[in-house]
């Protein structure tokens, strides 16, 4: 690990100012911390914002409110998440061991990086950690990469179970930073690689989340999130689905859906929540939803089986969700 200094924030101001000025951000340091520790990541100045007023959870009448800096653990125990959004429960207790969900804070788990092993293999080409260097995952061992948002300078997948069910409720983000305040969408934090792989989200320098907003919706109490992965204890995901849903009278009035372990980002399913509105629900609205959800899909030699795996798993979740029949 190389040396670099460590400087306790007291307030917002004085944490976005030591971040602009070349600062990284540490609040649970479950993924920052390992990639020093690797030296894939090699920060001379660590700015702790531990001490800042962003832990709260509470539920407004717009929808619910999650701090930055709560902790996993606090969000997946809330009585009133649980309540109002079980998926994001569901995200949470799936997206980490109960160890991590102890340290990790919300706004860390957005943010962490990829998985790929070349990521994180400093002798090997990778055009995340060295722009330009080549991607060793395209002709390489691919089998856990990306079907969707890929390029022929990146195909790793995105890591969050959190920002998956985020994204299917169309949650948004608070930040602050050097240019003042914004709000946008969680799925316009994501950058898929295009030219420029190393850019993973569209902060700018200095520019913290300071809050999540989860809007109310019909559909959020009828949810859930599915999750395959290799083994049943604590990995990320080879494929999972979140799925949000609205049956009236036996009719999908309103439908959200997303997936993991198969984009660069985030992958929101909307052709398949297009064929589901307005569908009488059961196992042939299911499937036709699993047919569009793999529209695009670009697979790899190690990785092809992931286009029948999504689909199975779309008509799991909408199974659980909305029944079999």
């Amino acid at each position: 690990m190389h040396p670099f200094s460590f400087h306790a924030a007291a307030t917002e101001q004085e944490a976005i100012a030591e971040a602009a000025a070349g600062g990284r951000y540490i609040a649970g340091g479950t993924t920052l911390v390992d990639l020093m520790r690797e030296e894939v990541e090699r920060p001379r100045r660590l700015i702790d914002i531990n001490r800042l007023p962003l832990r709260d959870v509470h539920v407004q009448d717009d929808g619910l409110v999650i701090g930055a800096l709560a902790r996993m653990s606090d969000v997946a125990r809330d009585p009133a998440t649980a309540q109002v959004q079980p998926l994001i429960v569901d995200a949470l207790v799936e997206g980490a061991s109960p160890q991590i969900r102890n340290m990790a804070s919300i706004g860390g788990n957005l943010l962490q990086r990829v998985r790929c092993s070349y990521f994180r293999t400093l002798d090997a080409p990778c055009n995340k950690r060295t722009p330009g260097s080549g991607c060793s995952a395209i002709g390489g061992a691919n089998s856990g990469h990306a079907l969707f948002g890929t390029s022929v300078h990146c195909v790793a997948t995105h890591p969050s179970d959190l920002a998956v069910a985020l994204v299917a409720l169309d949650a948004v983000i608070l930040t602050r930073g050097p240019g003042g305040a914004r709000r946008f969408p969680v799925e316009a934090l994501y950058r898929m690689p295009g030219e420029t792989p190393h850019l993973e989200h569209t902060l700018e320098p200095g520019e913290m989340i300071v809050e999540i907003r989860v809007p109310h919706g019909s559909y959020a109490r009828r949810a859930r999130y599915l999750k395959v992965r290799d083994r049943a204890s604590y990995e990320f995901a080879v494929v999972s689905v979140a799925v949000a849903m609205d049956i009236d009278g036996g009719i999908v009035r309103d439908v959200r859906l997303a997936a993991g372990g198969v984009g660069t980002m985030p992958w929101r399913l909307r052709g398949s929540e297009a064929v589901l509105t307005g569908r009488q629900s059961g196992r042939a609205a299911w499937r036709d939803a699993a047919e569009r959800a793999i529209d695009g899909a670009q697979p790899l030699v190690g990785n092809h089986f992931k286009v029948e795996l999504l689909r199975r798993t779309v008509v799991r979740a909408l199974e659980m969700v909305g029944g079999a029949a």
